[in-house]
């Protein structure tokens, strides 16, 4: 692919996800980034078989800070879901 074909996706892209997290409400906001965040498991599952290639040392270290940022990202998704559910429970007993 050309050179001026991918940054033309890569500008479209960002125009869209610009507009379209312009268009969600605040109160929708959190739910929705911790429910994407949690889902980011599937980059743990690629950037672990990336780090396990053992073919390039690059690829090898690129693999491991993959895993190592989207595992910080799918625990963050789960806490903050965690604490914004612990919200709407009933305090006492």
């Amino acid at each position: 692919m050309e050179a001026v074909f991918l940054t033309f996706i890569l500008m479209l892209s960002i125009f869209l996800g610009f507009e379209l997290i312009n268009k969600v409400p605040a109160t929708l906001h959190t739910p929705l980034m911790s429910g994407a965040n949690a889902i980011s498991g599937i980059t743990v599952v690629g950037a672990v078989s990336l780090a396990g290639t053992g073919q390039h040392d690059l690829a090898n270290w690129l693999g491991a800070g993959a895993v190592a940022l989207a595992t910080i990202n799918v625990v963050g998704g789960y806490l903050v879901t965690d604490r914004m559910l612990a919200m709407f429970k009933k305090k006492g007993g």
